[in-house]
């Protein structure tokens, strides 16, 4: 981010004008029925895979200990749960957060550059948080990192 206050305000002035009260509403609505389906998709592997034990989750009654190779296993499997509830996790935070922009007129708004996010790529991804460029340059980052 390297833009001064007075840069963000001429962004957020231009950019309300950008989008019409019923895009405003239509990016709302499509924000939070993601935000109702991934918090039940959040819920559901919580419930089904984090909060049960190995031995409910193998349906073992018997008190006789795991197989390695089932161990194994049931340590995969927590671990990739819990690696998809990490990603929805943060995919709802990335929601609340385009919903408190679009409250503030900040949405779509490259938090980088503060270039305009194309309405095309918001469609796409309502929560999307940088422009295809600034999005593009972090990944190249990540990767050389």
């Amino acid at each position: 981010m390297d833009y001064s206050q007075k840069d963000l305000e001429e962004a957020v002035k231009k950019n309300r004008k950008r989008f019409s009260k019923d895009e405003i509403d239509k990016f709302r609505e499509l924000l939070l029925a993601m935000r109702t389906k991934n918090a039940g998709d959040l819920e559901h592997l919580e419930k089904d895979s984090l909060n049960t034990n190995q031995r409910d989750a193998s349906g073992d009654l018997s008190g006789y200990s795991f197989h390695m190779a089932d161990m194994a296993t049931d340590n995969f499997d927590r671990e990739f749960t819990l690696g998809l509830a990490s990603n929805e996790q943060k995919m709802l935070n990335d929601i609340d957060v385009a919903l408190r922009k679009l409250d503030d007129g900040t949405y779509g708004l490259c938090e980088k550059t503060l270039k305009p996010i194309t309405k095309k790529r918001l469609l796409a991804v309502p929560y999307a948080r940088l422009c295809i460029e600034a999005q593009e340059m972090e990944e190249k980052e990540k990767r050389k990192g």
